[in-house]
């Protein structure tokens, strides 16, 4: 297949894409996520329960079933559940601003027990109820009357006081729990945590190493449980640690189970209350039969003459996740024999229709096969969300324009192809977050304005070598092939790097920070596939018009700026420079230390407008009165949110304490809107610490395997050395400007990681490809002909990556403005680290090979005791390292791409240019003969005096090559010239 033909297929193929993409921008929706959308987002891990000691993935994925199922319950509109790590679960519900109900219905284990309630239940005085209950009994009489009522538990301190004194295991014949479980409580015997597996747990739960003063850890012994007391009027329970909640100690003796009914609905009794209503399984009916009748012959054998007839009803209780909803009675008198359970059973409570409804879902969808404890949530209003969404979009546009300026500026008609082939990238990527359907979040934004870079950073490599290879002699389409193929290897190993730090961030990340991790990493790969096929299809077509033909429309007129500094020998400074940089950082955070966000230490945050103003002084009066008097109070200009924004950070609250505080101010500074908050608690920061920990030195390893076999393995030790250098300075200046560090600074410094080594790889790949064409030289010249090379490139890719940067933390809004800090400092630190740190270190290191320790000391003996910076036209410079590819092209039968057509004057000289063909008469008429070697050695010619810059262009051919020199014994081997044989080359007619 001829190039043109070639070229053709690939532009119907961009075109065709172009098309089909347009069809899914144009057919399918975006789908937003929680932070541009608003709602609720919770996030849950699993612990083990008493049927499921360990949690394993299998689940989790169980868990995540059956809390999809029921968020379709909650009619939520394309909720986003999914598993997040090891053992967590991300829920996002888009829309959603009732986050009470919501965590109710996701997080309830639902595990639901029937109790017989007088047998089990213990008085205050630590004896039963039941059996021998007498007239006189009246402490027993009152637990009996009032079963399951506020009004006669007790303080939850002095119910787990009663059960803690109890034997293990007394008595108990099934349980509901395994194990002891702790409590703790503060020197007033106020609640502080629990129930817990393990003291352990306890202060995990505190987020403490230590009991604090003066506090009791209570344990509860297997066999017995504490819970909570309904409330009769509303049906609803309050928080565990409020005063005026009421508790019951019972032994852990299970009658039935949620596994023994079936088919709950939401009814109504015959007072037209809202109702629990289900039927039992064949197991379950004979159970409940079998418990009921032992509780009516109860009651029957206390029916005795004088005894108050309120006094022989008995009652069973319905507990669900630790909390009494129903306490039923069962007359005696009525049901003799108990109740046969054909008919089901009805569950009581004070529900309103929502609860009762939510409740019968509930139990509908079974019980979650492990526990959860929620350890994030956060709630995102929709006018907060609209607002990040325009101003991602904004910054955005403006960083795709910065880079289009900067290529048009920089490369001429190049960047103008570029600039369009930017715009098919943003096609084909808008269509496949459309088609995939991706979910765009906040960090994804911020992924895609960063991908920006990336395409730029592609077309720059390619067209730094096209323009080398024009200014070294080639036609423009001659110098186009060359390009792509010479910058093919550096464009994939940099690209290759960026995708794997991706992925390892989207395994190991958190729910938002993979947004970014996903269109990071798809973002690349789809920025390859455009420069590497849609701009080449499109430079070789146009490089056989006008528009094309003269070098100073690619901005290559002239010989072009070559750096020709001794980069080696100011290394010293560099180095020197790099230690006072990182001394100062190193001492900032040790000093100082990084301002951790709520994502590391746990804690509450709410941002919301107040109709009224207010100064900080008023606010924090209005928190003092609901227990949050520690918070930090920040006025926040967002003429979007309105004119009386305010942040307020402060430790953990539970979801009905940021209740508390909405209703304090909304009361007191007559009303807020726009509220949002976000909650973490303490093991969430702990796993987004240990997987910052885990995903940064699983980067490094991959990485540095990843060069080792790409290139050599020493050349990943000054790959490791800069990466730690710009890590180390990114910390440092956060540390110093005091800037909060959260998980999306997480993901920018390991993005860091990826960009720094792009600018590296592309000065390893030069001195790659230098070593072999410079067998002779010092490996300090060859480095330093490298750097001269790929200095321009290495800071223009360096330049169109900041920008779309720039962009993001001018236009990108609060949230994205501290992540695009962090990425620039790194994105600065790595352009200088990449040339000026790793390219020194590696002299360094390679220098100390025997090879290069003999060279070195040849050239210094020739040199006077010295070792120019760079090579020497006569020891040591480029040497051609193709010359049997090029013998192979030159046996190649070459014909016009149009056989009709033939080809014109100009275009056959070129093709002898371009195969080295010497049609001269005499070269025709000469017979070919090989260079013979002199039968002494000759000694060769003297050297030059030292240059301290690369050789003179004129002592190069027309590709940019030094004449073929090889050292053989003292001798020196003429060059070969051409062999005379006809070839065919489609001739003009």
């Amino acid at each position: 297949m001829t190039e043109r033909r070639r070229t053709g297929l690939i532009l119907l193929l961009v075109l065709g894409l172009l098309a089909a993409s347009g069809v899914v921008i144009a057919t399918k929706d975006t789908k937003l996520g929680l932070d541009l959308e608003g709602g609720v987002e919770l996030v849950y891990q699993g612990k083990p329960t008493p049927e499921v000691p360990e949690v394993t993935p299998e689940d989790i994925d169980r868990a995540v079933e059956i809390i999809r199922n029921r968020v379709d319950q909650l009619g939520v509109g394309e909720p986003e559940i999914v598993r997040a790590g090891r053992d967590q679960i991300s829920v996002g519900l888009p829309s959603v601003q009732n986050i009470e109900r919501a965590k109710n219905q996701v997080g309830t284990p639902a595990q639901l027990h029937f109790f017989d309630w007088e047998e089990n239940v213990l008085t205050p005085e630590g004896r039963f109820v039941a059996p021998g209950l007498t007239s006189g009994d009246a402490d027993s009489t009152r637990i009996s009357q009032g079963a399951g009522d506020t009004s006669q538990g007790q303080p939850l301190y002095d119910a787990v006081k009663l059960a803690s004194r109890q034997r293990a295991g007394a008595d108990s014949r099934t349980g509901s729990r395994t194990g002891t479980a702790y409590y703790l409580f503060d020197r007033e015997h106020r609640y502080l945590a629990g129930p817990e597996e393990s003291e352990a747990d306890l202060l995990s739960a505190i987020d403490r190493r230590t009991l604090p003063p003066g506090s009791e850890v209570l344990g509860v012994p297997q066999g017995w449980v504490v819970l909570q007391a309904v409330t009769r009027d509303s049906g609803e329970t309050i928080e565990m640690g409020d005063p005026s909640a009421r508790f019951y100690v019972l032994k852990d003796n299970v009658a039935l189970s949620g596994k023994d009914i079936k088919d709950p609905t939401q009814g109504f009794n015959d007072l037209q209350q809202p109702d629990v209503e289900f039927r039992f399984t064949n197991r379950g009916k004979s159970a409940f039969q079998n418990i009921t009748r032992e509780i009516s012959q109860r009651g029957q054998s206390l029916a005795l003459p004088g005894v108050n007839p309120a006094n022989v009803v008995q009652h069973f209780a319905v507990e669900l996740d630790g909390r009494l909803i129903s306490v039923a009675s069962i007359d005696p008198q009525r049901l003799p024999d108990g109740i046969d359970g054909e008919n089901g059973a009805i569950i009581e409570g004070g529900f309103t229709i929502t609860s009762a409804q939510d409740l019968a879902n509930l139990l509908k969808l079974g019980a979650l096969p492990i526990g959860l404890e929620l350890i994030s949530q956060s709630q995102v209003s929709a006018t907060l969300g609209k607002q990040a969404l325009n101003e991602g979009l904004v910054a955005g546009i403006v960083g795709l324009a910065l880079v289009a300026v900067f290529l048009v500026a920089f490369y001429r008609i190049l960047g103008v192809i570029a600039t369009f082939a930017l715009l098919i990238y943003g096609v084909y990527f808008f269509a496949l977050i459309k088609l995939v359907p991706i979910t765009m979040t906040l960090p994804g934004i911020a992924g895609t304005i960063l991908t920006i870079g990336v395409a730029a950073d592609a077309n720059i490599v390619i067209f730094e070598r096209v323009k080398e290879e024009v200014r070294a002699g080639r036609s423009v389409p001659a110098a186009i092939s060359a390009g792509y193929r010479k910058g093919l290897t550096a464009i994939i190993d940099a690209n290759v790097v960026t995708v794997m730090v991706a992925f390892i961030l989207f395994m190991l990340a958190t729910a938002g920070v993979k947004g970014f991790a996903f269109t990071l990493g798809v973002g690349t790969l789809v920025s390859l596939f455009t420069a590497v096929f849609a701009t080449q299809a499109i430079l070789t077509t146009m490089g056989r018009t006008r528009l094309l033909a003269r070098p100073s429309a690619l901005g290559a007129s002239g010989e072009g700026h070559r750096w020709k500094a001794d980069f080696m020998g100011l290394s010293k400074w560099f180095f020197s420079m790099s230690g006072i940089i990182l001394l100062i950082c190193a001492l900032a955070i040790g000093s100082k230390g990084l301002n951790f966000g709520i994502d590391f230490t746990s804690g509450t945050r709410i941002t919301t407008n107040l109709q009224q103003s207010a100064d900080e002084s008023q606010v924090r009066s209005v928190l003092e009165g609901v227990g949050a008097s520690d918070a930090k109070i920040q006025r926040v200009s967002n003429a979007e949110l309105g004119p009386n924004v305010v942040q307020i950070s402060t430790e953990e609250l539970r979801p009905a304490q940021v209740q508390t505080v909405r209703t304090a101010l909304e009361r007191e500074f007559g009303g807020v809107s726009n509220f949002s908050s976000s909650s973490v608690g303490p093991s969430f920061g702990e796993t987004i610490a240990n997987n910052a920990i885990v995903a940064i030195i699983a980067s490094l390893f991959v990485i540095s395997a990843y060069i080792a076999l790409r290139f050599q393995w020493r050349f990943a030790v000054p790959v490791l050395i800069a990466v730690a250098h710009d890590i180390l300075i990114v910390s440092g200046i956060y540390a110093l400007t005091g800037r909060e560090v959260t998980a999306s600074t997480v993901a920018a410094l390991l993005t860091v990681l990826g960009y720094s080594l792009y600018d590296t790889i592309i000065v390893f790949d030069r001195i790659r490809e230098n070593m072999p064409r410079m067998p002779r030289a010092a490996f300090s010249q060859i480095v330093n002909r490298s750097m001269s090379e790929v200095l321009t490139r290495s800071l223009a890719t360096s330049f169109s990556t900041g920008l779309p940067i720039l962009a993001l933390m001018l236009f990108g809004g609060e949230t994205l403005r501290d992540f695009a800090f962090a990425l620039l400092v790194g994105v600065l630190s790595g352009a200088y680290s990449s040339v000026f740190i790793a390219g020194p270190v590696l002299w360094h290191w390679k220098e100390r090979e025997p090879v290069y320790v003999a060279r070195r000391k040849r050239i210094e003996s020739e040199n006077g005791g010295i070792v120019p910076p760079y090579a020497l036209a006569t020891a040591g410079a480029p040497v051609d390292v193709e010359p049997e590819r090029r013998r192979r092209r030159s046996r190649r039968l070459t014909t016009p791409d149009d056989p009709e057509r033939g080809v014109s004057a100009d275009e056959f000289e070129q093709m002898k240019r371009d195969l080295d063909v010497d049609d001269s008469p005499a070269a025709i008429t000469r017979p070919p003969r090989r260079a013979a070697r002199s039968a002494t050695a000759t000694p060769p010619p003297p050297p030059p005096p030292p240059e301290s810059e690369p050789e003179p262009e004129a002592r190069r051919d027309p590709n940019g090559r030094a004449p073929d020199e090889a050292e053989n014994d003292g001798m020196v081997k003429e060059p070969r010239k051409p062999s005379a044989r006809r070839r065919r080359h489609g001739r003009p007619r």
